[in-house]
């Protein structure tokens, strides 16, 4: 039942069509940009989706980097613990066209943003955490995320893919703000590398 589960999420991953606004650097354009994507589920088969999802966004643009796997406590209702990872990825799409993609993503994985919880179980999230330099406000994306320095679950997976990088308001690493008491404070502990890719 798992791994038909298993083949069933990534296959609905696999078949969406390729995405005519999210360009790959490997395409010879030059204006790149890296970003750290953060991935998260607790409900289904949540390393079928991770790996699913990672396969899709390989077909798009060039992942870099894959952190390990994070168990983290739930905020919010009560619900199971969630697990978490994160993806450094470069592209010469506008974050905003790399939401929308990785929303399609979200929704070939399940999951029902009209009908679900706030901060409730869910298949897939898939969330643009940060990129080196690049401040977003608008009503669809705010870059840096802005609750990434509060969230051990977010911060860790990041930290594996890019220690170094700076977050462009607070001029502090991402390895400085995962550092912080209250941060360590949060249950949130890594329990394996990051899912292979389904066959």
């Amino acid at each position: 039942m798992r791994a038909s589960r298993a083949v069933t999420v990534a296959s609905s991953i696999s078949r969406l069509p390729r995405s005519r606004a999210i360009v790959s650097c490997e395409d010879g354009v030059e204006a790149c940009v890296q970003l750290v994507i953060g991935l998260g589920g607790n409900r289904g088969d949540v390393a079928a989706a991770f790996a699913g999802a990672a396969a899709a966004l390989a077909s798009e643009l060039r992942v870099l980097a894959r952190s390990g796997r994070w168990r983290s406590a739930p905020q919010g209702p009560a619900q199971d613990d969630f697990t978490n990872a994160a993806l450094l990825v470069e592209t010469a799409a506008h974050p905003l066209a790399l939401l929308a993609f990785c929303q399609r993503l979200e929704t070939a994985a399940g999951r029902d943003r009209e009908h679900e919880t706030r901060w409730g179980p869910r298949t897939l999230d898939l969330d643009l955490l940060l990129a080196p330099g690049l401040v977003i406000e608008s009503a669809a994306l705010a870059l840096p995320h802005p609750r990434l320095t509060e969230r051990r679950f977010a911060l860790a997976p990041a930290v594996e893919v890019a220690p170094g990088w700076l977050h462009p308001r607070l001029h502090r690493t991402l390895a400085e703000l995962a550092a912080a008491p209250a941060i360590l404070a949060q249950r949130c502990e890594r329990i394996g590398p990051f899912p292979p890719a389904t066959r």
